[in-house]
Protein backbone atom coordinates (compact mmCIF):
# COMPACT_ATOMS: atom_id res chain seq x y z
CA UNK A 1 0.00 0.00 0.00
CA UNK A 2 1.51 3.43 -1.07
CA UNK A 3 2.06 5.78 1.81
CA UNK A 4 -0.69 8.78 0.59
CA UNK A 5 -3.09 6.14 -0.23
CA UNK A 6 -4.10 6.24 3.46
CA UNK A 7 -4.98 9.78 3.25
CA UNK A 8 -8.18 10.26 2.47
CA UNK A 9 -10.29 13.22 1.54
CA UNK A 10 -14.35 13.04 2.18
CA UNK A 11 -16.18 15.73 2.50
CA UNK A 12 -18.74 13.76 4.51
CA UNK A 13 -16.26 12.90 7.42
CA UNK A 14 -14.61 15.97 9.27
CA UNK A 15 -15.71 18.72 6.92
CA UNK A 16 -13.89 17.62 4.17
CA UNK A 17 -10.54 17.76 5.86
CA UNK A 18 -7.50 15.12 5.21
CA UNK A 19 -8.13 12.11 7.05
CA UNK A 20 -6.28 8.83 7.98
CA UNK A 21 -8.08 5.76 5.80
CA UNK A 22 -11.52 7.47 6.43
CA UNK A 23 -11.29 7.57 9.95
CA UNK A 24 -12.05 10.73 11.92
CA UNK A 25 -8.61 11.34 12.54
CA UNK A 26 -7.89 14.38 10.71
CA UNK A 27 -4.37 14.65 10.00
CA UNK A 28 -3.45 17.76 11.57
CA UNK A 29 -4.73 16.48 14.82
CA UNK A 30 -2.19 13.84 14.36
CA UNK A 31 0.45 16.44 13.64
CA UNK A 32 -0.66 18.51 16.64
CA UNK A 33 0.34 15.50 19.02
CA UNK A 34 3.66 14.66 17.46
CA UNK A 35 4.41 18.16 17.64
CA UNK A 36 3.35 18.12 21.38
CA UNK A 37 6.30 15.97 21.84
CA UNK A 38 4.01 12.41 21.55
CA UNK A 39 6.34 9.49 20.30
CA UNK A 40 4.51 7.50 17.81
CA UNK A 41 3.88 4.31 20.55
CA UNK A 42 2.32 7.01 22.92
CA UNK A 43 -0.08 7.62 19.83
CA UNK A 44 -0.96 4.44 18.73
CA UNK A 45 -1.26 3.47 22.58
CA UNK A 46 -3.96 6.07 22.73
CA UNK A 47 -5.45 5.50 19.37
CA UNK A 48 -5.95 1.46 18.78
CA UNK A 49 -7.42 1.67 15.60
CA UNK A 50 -3.84 3.62 14.21
CA UNK A 51 -1.59 1.92 12.60
CA UNK A 52 2.28 2.85 12.71
CA UNK A 53 2.00 3.37 8.38
CA UNK A 54 -0.79 5.69 9.02
CA UNK A 55 1.34 8.38 11.39
CA UNK A 56 4.18 7.90 8.57
CA UNK A 57 1.79 8.33 5.69
CA UNK A 58 0.87 11.52 7.75
CA UNK A 59 4.67 12.67 7.69
CA UNK A 60 4.77 11.88 4.36
CA UNK A 61 1.46 14.25 3.68
CA UNK A 62 2.83 17.01 5.33
CA UNK A 63 5.80 16.82 3.88
CA UNK A 64 4.80 17.15 0.35
CA UNK A 65 2.38 19.99 1.40
CA UNK A 66 5.74 21.87 2.53
CA UNK A 67 7.46 21.01 -0.71
CA UNK A 68 6.84 24.04 -2.54
CA UNK A 69 8.77 26.44 -4.62
CA UNK A 70 8.65 29.82 -3.36
CA UNK A 71 6.95 31.21 -0.48
CA UNK A 72 5.76 35.09 -0.49
CA UNK A 73 5.08 37.47 1.93
CA UNK A 74 1.05 38.47 2.07
CA UNK A 75 0.91 42.25 3.66
CA UNK A 76 -2.46 42.62 5.13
Amino acid sequence: MNALSRITIDPNICHGKPTIRGLRYPIESILELLSSGMTIDEILADYEDLERDDILAVLTYATRLSQVKKVEMVQP
